[in-house]
């Protein structure tokens, strides 16, 4: 069991807990254990089995959190978690996932109203029975039914980084399975899409059984949808879809550009086939007149190959400008990670962080970074306890310390993630601002404004001399809120004309822009 199951495993006690009135402080435990074990770079199971230390020696992880991950680590399972689920109704998990809804909301409506499914929910709000109770209001209602409805949406999609986990534990335990020669993950997911409506796996094997098998033996499966000679379905975490197809030795390259998509990526590349006189599909590339006998498709590379085009980066399959790069080898440089070389947007434990000053910059320095900037919130944002003017002048004081006592050149900026009010104004005084060496601005609060005043706040703060940059510029919140309505080229015009940035936000929340 890898850590990234563990912590799975502690984050949904954490959350039964809460929905069965456990007291917050365990609550609490459970989840910053679950963001710890997440974290390590050690496997908890390794030092489990080999005993060498003693799990409470790692940070955020206390005596009762430890036995919990012995017993999972050396049984597969949790029977306190197994007796919760069964104590849970699913609905109560449901609606603490649909966007504003919380513990006790959802508590409340299952008890008062007898809600058992979001069906009822979704009929209680249209009857206007919600707005009746206590703490509810017609609004509330407004809000629940537009929340149903991502939640929907989302429901059918995961995010990159929801997708990345299950494709770490699939590939584990297809590699139980001696008989592969050759596996890659194609789809949405290879193309680095920020959400995935499934898995694709395509496998060179000898003995198709063996490995399809091994899939049916996936911990995380629900059940099996389809199996036949050479492919697989399978439905795991109740609603999301895996299928897996077996191909031959010479067909992989081919299958796997075809699998890989997008769909417009691969009509521009049968057009340009035909313009040539071949055809292209899963299977291969032929000529017209032989469409039986391929030229190639035992890689990818060939295929572009014979096509007179570069092997295209999966990210760029989208049917927009690759084929024409491609054909003159021109591209744009996509980002790596040595491109990588600082980080200016982070929190503290100073506000909604979990790390100090100094180990956030101890973990960029192992990351091989140059230099970081400390962003914590402003004070606007008071549920993450928003730092104001006095506190922020002495955190400020603090980097200053930090940074004269380094050796190595690394170095710490002093930054602030500064809230850009309904009015278009900053939350903290620019006498402030103007000390700071980096200064974020962003939408918090506000969102449903109408779009020309969303679009004046951003612009208000891009013109403001002392803002660096527009963090999150959407504001979305990938299956959780839509982007705010917002007119993103003037936002970048405006950005352009005061040699202002605007972030791509890589928490795997947002993917923003």
């Amino acid at each position: 069991m890898n850590n990234v199951e563990i912590a799975a495993v502690m984050e949904e006690m954490g959350e039964l807990l809460e929905l069965h009135g456990e007291n917050a402080f365990r609550v609490r435990a459970y989840r910053n254990g679950a963001k710890a074990i997440a974290m390590l770079e050690e496997s908890v199971a390794d030092i489990i089995q080999d005993g060498s230390r003693d799990l409470t020696d790692l940070e955020g992880i206390g005596s009762t959190l430890a036995d919990k991950c012995k017993t999972l680590v050396t049984t597969g399972k949790l029977p306190q978690l197994e007796k919760l689920r069964k104590e849970t109704p699913l609905v109560l998990i449901q609606m603490t996932r649909i966007p504003g809804m919380g513990v006790k909301k959802a508590l409340l409506l299952h008890k008062e109203l007898g809600v058992e499914s979001l069906d009822d929910l979704k009929k209680a709000c249209e009857a206007g029975k919600v707005r009746e109770l206590k703490g509810f209001a017609a609004k509330t209602e407004k809000a629940i039914l537009e929340g149903l409805e991502i939640a929907e949406a989302a429901s059918q999609r995961i995010r990159l980084d929801q997708a990345e986990r299950l494709v770490e534990r699939l590939r584990q335990q297809l590699a139980t399975s001696e008989v592969i020669e050759q596996l890659e993950f194609a789809g949405s997911f290879r193309r680095g899409k920020e959400t995935v409506g499934d898995i694709d796996i395509l496998v060179v094997s000898s003995d198709h059984n063996a490995v399809m098998d091994a899939l049916e033996a996936f911990p995380g499966r629900v059940s099996t949808i389809a199996r036949g000679d050479t492919k697989m379905s399978i439905r795991v975490d109740e609603q999301f879809q895996v299928d897996l197809r077996v191909v031959a030795k010479e067909n992989f390259g081919a299958a796997l550009q075809y699998f890989t998509g997008s769909k417009e990526h691969n009509v521009a590349v049968r057009s340009r086939a035909r313009k040539l006189g071949m055809s292209v599909n899963e299977y291969g590339v032929s000529k017209l007149d032989a469409p039986e006998k391929y030229i190639a498709g035992e890689t990818e590379e060939s295929v572009y190959e014979v096509l007179g085009l570069q092997w295209v980066a999966p990210e760029l399959r989208e049917g927009r400008s690759e084929l024409t790069w491609a054909e003159a080898d021109e591209w744009p440089e996509l980002i790596t990670l040595p491109d990588i070389v600082c980080d200016l947007h982070m929190h503290t434990t100073a506000t909604d962080g979990s790390a100090s000053i100094g180990e956030m910059a101890d973990a960029a320095r192992q990351l091989g970074l140059k230099y970081i900037a400390i962003t914590d919130h402003s004070k606007r944002v008071s549920m993450a306890m928003g730092l104001d003017e006095a506190r922020l002048l002495d955190q400020w004081a603090e980097i200053d310390a930090y940074n004269k006592a380094q050796t190595d050149g690394f170095r710490v900026l002093k930054g602030i993630e500064c809230d850009i009010l309904e009015s278009g104004g900053m939350d903290l005084a620019d006498e402030v601002l103007e000390q700071a060496n980096w200064v974020i601005g962003s939408v918090h609060y506000g969102q449903k404004q109408p779009r020309d005043q969303i679009t004046q706040r951003i612009v208000d703060a891009l013109e403001n001399p002392n803002v660096d940059i527009i963090a999150h510029p959407t504001g979305r919140l990938l299956g959780a809120r839509p982007p705010y309505e917002v007119d993103l080229n003037k936002v970048i015009e405006t950005a352009a004309a005061n040699g202002k940035a605007l972030e791509l936000n890589a928490s795997p929340r947002r993917l923003d822009l």
